[in-house]
């Protein structure tokens, strides 16, 4: 019972972050590119990342929330995706020198991501 009302309190927490950061970034978006460079258009572009900063408030609370062996678990599958993303993103580096195009910052996040799910989805097929 207690499994699931933390993971409830997750969802609701995590999808109410990510509407505030989908709405501050499509009007960010909207608003803050066609304005002058300053650092008015500067502070409209980064408001996202207050819905980014609720996200990481909602995940640290999450790991307050669920019990020692999800924690490590969770710890750990992030510390190994983190791992391979240094990795592909440090790779990508020397490549970039040798011609390969530039990639924007966010492509690592999106490598976090798939690196986190790859991980994720071994563990759980490995403990079977």
């Amino acid at each position: 019972m207690h499994e699931k009302r933390v993971a409830r309190a997750y969802f609701v927490e995590l999808m109410t972050a990510l509407l505030v950061y989908i709405v501050l970034l499509f009007a960010a978006i909207r608003y803050g590119r066609p304005m002058p460079e300053g650092w008015l258009r500067t502070l409209v572009l980064a408001t996202p990342m207050i819905g980014f900063g609720l996200m990481i408030r909602t995940f640290v609370r999450h790991l307050a929330r669920i019990d020692e062996y999800q924690r490590i678990r969770l710890l750990e599958n992030i510390a190994v995706a983190t791992a391979i993303t240094l990795a592909v993103t440090f790779t990508y580096g020397f490549m970039e020198t040798a011609g390969f195009e530039k990639l924007s910052m966010f492509s690592v996040w999106m490598m976090m991501g798939a690196s986190m799910a790859a991980v994720s989805l071994y563990r759980k097929w490995a403990d079977r």
